[in-house]
């Protein structure tokens, strides 16, 4: 008798540990876009300081949103995905650029 309860039990114990699981929370991309207006040395900087990446992944990410117009600087949740867009909105202009007036643009997308 002691193993037919043992395998009526185990498929409780299943579901328990299904139901435990905590669920993960959707993720986001942070995007950032290009301009005219500031430098890879902008950029590289930008994402050194806000980001922590080295400075071959930073001008590796400089040059993607130079050519196609935009790049994925990180995927994470939500809120740390606000943080991050406004981190860069609010890094200030390029001092290496006359043109540069202000920060770059950043926005949120929802991860596929």
């Amino acid at each position: 008798m002691a193993s037919s309860n043992s395998a009526v039990a185990e498929p409780e114990v299943q579901e328990q540990e299904q139901k435990a699981k905590p669920k993960q929370q959707p993720r986001y991309h942070v995007i950032l876009w290009d301009d005219p207006e500031h430098t890879y040395g902008y950029v590289i900087d930008m994402m050194r300081e806000l980001f922590h990446m080295t400075e071959t992944a930073g001008r590796k990410l400089a040059e993607e949103v130079d050519k196609t117009g935009r790049a994925i600087c990180l995927t994470t949740t939500l809120e740390h995905a606000e943080l991050k867009r406004d981190q860069i909105k609010a890094y200030g202009a390029d001092p290496g650029s006359m043109k540069s007036k202000g920060s770059m643009s950043a926005s949120i997308e929802a991860a596929r």
